[in-house]
């Protein structure tokens, strides 16, 4: 007899509005209650917990009401052949969904779960200034955090993402410094795909001259338009 000891869980993570896979195993919960999953942005995605091993709960920051949703299930649920899907309470769009590894997989590639699905299904779609630039600008940021080189000078990997129609503030959360990446134009995404490393500091950006010179030169145009 075949035990399955792993599930997989995709689900948005509240800051960076991505999709992403973690792998659950059975014995993550060996000597403790509650398992977290992290964004490789940084943010809290989800808690897993449980008292019995019988009975899990998921502790769900939403992406959509701001607040947590808490949702049970057995453990029969959890290690199932099905895909199960969890959404947010209040408006009963889907946030994520877990099962076997494979099946999860392909659920996803038949669905586009993703950021810009994320607004047009909210009705969003004038909120940017321009849609598609601020989601590729979007994906080209999550790239870098998931290759670790989106950080601050005091060291810490925590990093908030505020996003405007027309920019994206870089907040630390221990610090608080924040810096900006504009996302309007063309000009905005080819700036940002060229960038490889981004370090917070108190004046904006370590080593993207490219993207400050932008800024700077945006500051000009603004006064001459005045």
């Amino acid at each position: 007899m075949i035990v399955t000891t792993d599930f997989a869980v995709a689900m948005r993570c509240p800051s960076c509005s991505k999709l992403d896979f973690h792998k659950v195993s059975r014995f993550a919960f060996a000597g403790k209650s509650n398992y977290k999953i992290t964004c490789s942005c940084g943010s809290p995605k989800l808690i897993i917990g449980t008292k019995n091993r019988s009975q899990f709960w998921f502790q769900i920051p939403c992406v959509l009401c701001e607040t947590n949703h808490l949702v049970y299930y057995s453990s029969k649920q959890l290690w199932s052949d099905e895909v199960t899907f969890f959404y947010c309470n209040e408006t009963n769009i889907e946030l994520g969904f877990f099962g076997p590894e494979d099946k999860v997989r392909t659920v996803s590639d038949n669905y586009e779960h993703n950021l810009e699905s994320l607004v047009e299904e909210l009705g969003y779609d004038d909120y940017f200034y321009n849609p598609e630039i601020m989601f590729e600008v979007l994906n080209c940021l999550h790239d870098i955090a998931e290759d670790g080189f989106l950080y601050c000078e005091c060291g810490s990997l925590q990093i908030e993402i505020d996003i405007f129609p027309d920019r994206i503030e870089l907040q630390c959360k221990e610090c608080k410094t924040i810096s900006t990446v504009y996302a309007e134009n063309e000009d905005d995404l080819n700036k940002i795909r060229r960038v490889k490393k981004i370090e917070l500091v108190e004046s904006g950006f370590r080593s993207l001259d490219n993207l400050e010179k932008g800024k700077k030169s945006r500051k000009k145009n603004s006064k001459r338009t005045k």
